[in-house]
């Protein structure tokens, strides 16, 4: 509290809040009587989130921050100007304030405690009426914030793990990229060799159907046991070796690589003659790169295929009310939550049933719920479990579930585990609302059914759709 003594409060502030705008002086003087005047010097903290609140505060001057606590962090939510009132919902509801109330600058206040703002609301309708007016529009912000935080969390750990995904094989198409630079490089320096050598034509004609024998064998064979590729790499070695091949032994594993024998070597040397060194660079590049390019292919086709999970999973340039299969929205969630099951032991199991027809829904939001549900799946296991998607008929509707194998959620926490801004997670690792957006998407958007059954090792969450989808 500041130094300075506040000055004495009187009828004409409590006026300019709006609280009392509709209470004469009469019933007004009531409440001069148990105001308890305040002050807090900038940075001073007004209320602690999550304590008790000792009763409601009228910010008579200066202005007051709203900050959110989250673990470790802090986001400011926004400001108090003077004159207003805080804290009335949580002291009529008994609940304690879900933000921190920190003095922006040097603030004026007057305390109104919990047990006496209680007995004169309630006694002067007017008042209360005005505190409940304003409990929707501050808790439709609430939850507004927490969803929209929610979101951003989601969109976060998303986007952090595909960039993860993403990172190898781009590092692998960047490596084999650069390496097909150097291969191309020495085949054009090939040219030249043959040139220089004095390679007859008919000769030139065999080197080429050597090379084009050599990449067929690549292409064809299966890879070689540790074993057998060293002992070809080294026989192939010692053979270049003797015919005074320069650095034989680093052309030697793509030969051996390749399948290629002391047979092909031979045939080799017999039409190259003396540019027999660069006829086997120019075959070894040829194998460098056609191995090169099937790897920039994969690389490629890798990245290509998380991209595409990412508009299937946000259904891009398919509009908010889709046709679609059902299983396309299971399974490219757990393409896009693919970082953190690898860093698990976590089984998937899949159980479809593939006769199920097209689906009427608004696809990116029923991603939201396979995301949630598969989210909590993987953190109720930790590192080790089975995770089993299901699913098949249930009437005239169709039911897809989720169950893990998991320690099940408590007996005491199933009735109240959709309940908005409940979570059993620590503070700042959930808001409780994933559930509850969860089983509104479903509910209120498709017509259908989201409940859950669990004992320990058993946790099953159903959503149950209607075929005609929703309206």
């Amino acid at each position: 509290m500041g130094a300075v003594t506040p000055a004495p409060l009187t009828l004409e502030e409590l006026r300019l809040v709006d609280l009392f705008d509709d209470i004469d002086d009469g019933l007004l003087g009531e409440w001069l009587q148990i105001a308890q005047l305040e002050c807090r010097d900038a940075g001073e903290l007004i209320v602690e989130q999550g304590a008790a609140l000792a009763g409601v505060h009228l910010l008579l001057e200066g202005t007051a921050q709203t900050i959110k606590v989250l673990g470790e962090r802090t986001e400011p939510v926004g400001d108090q100007h003077a004159p207003t009132w805080m804290g009335a919902i949580g002291t009529l509801t008994r609940t304690p304030l879900s933000v921190r109330m920190v003095a922006r600058t040097e603030c004026r206040l007057a305390l109104l405690p919990a047990d006496d703002f209680l007995r004169l609301a309630l006694a002067q309708p007017p008042v209360h009426a005005r505190v409940m007016h304003q409990v929707a529009p501050v808790m439709q912000r609430v939850a507004s914030i927490e969803a929209g935080r929610d979101r951003l969390e989601s969109l976060g750990t998303m986007a952090a793990g595909l960039a993860h995904e993403l990172n190898n094989p781009a590092a692998a198409a960047k490596r084999a990229a650069a390496q097909m630079a150097d291969a191309l490089d020495i085949l054009s320096a090939s040219l030249g060799s043959f040139v220089d050598a004095g390679v007859e034509r008919a000769d030139a004609q065999q080197l080429v159907d050597l090379q084009q024998e050599a990449l067929a064998r690549k292409c064809s064979l299966t890879a070689l046991g540790a074993l057998d590729a060293a002992d070809a790499e080294d026989a192939l070695a010692d053979r270049l070796d003797e015919l005074g091949v320069s650095g034989g032994w680093e052309l030697a594993e793509p030969l051996a690589a390749a399948g290629l024998d002391e047979d092909w070597l031979q045939r080799l040397a017999d039409h190259s003659g003396p540019g027999l060194d660069g006829a086997l660079r120019w075959v070894a590049a040829s194998l460098t790169a056609r191995g090169l390019a099937l790897e920039l292919q994969e690389s490629t086709a890798r990245m290509s295929s998380l991209v595409g999970a990412v508009k299937q999973y946000t259904y891009m340039d398919r509009g908010s009310l889709v046709e679609a299969d059902l299983h396309e929205g299971l399974e490219t969630t757990l393409i896009v939550l693919g970082h953190k099951l690898k860093q698990t032991q976590i089984q998937v199991v899949r159980d479809y049933d593939r006769s199920l027809p097209p689906l009427m829904m608004r696809g990116s939001e029923l991603n939201q719920v396979w995301t949630n549900l598969l989210d909590n799946a993987i953190d109720a296991l930790g590192d080790t479990g089975t995770i089993t998607i299901t699913t098949g008929w249930d009437g005239p509707c169709v039911v897809a579930q989720v169950s893990d194998d998991g320690d099940g959620i408590p007996a005491d926490v199933l009735p109240r585990i959709f309940d908005s801004f409940f979570t059993t997670k620590d503070v700042g690792s959930g808001t409780g609302l994933g559930l509850a957006t969860a089983r509104q998407i479903v509910v209120d958007r498709h017509a259908g059914s989201l409940t859950v059954d669990s004992e320990p090792g058993a946790t099953t969450f159903r959503v149950r759709l209607p075929v005609s989808g929703p309206a």
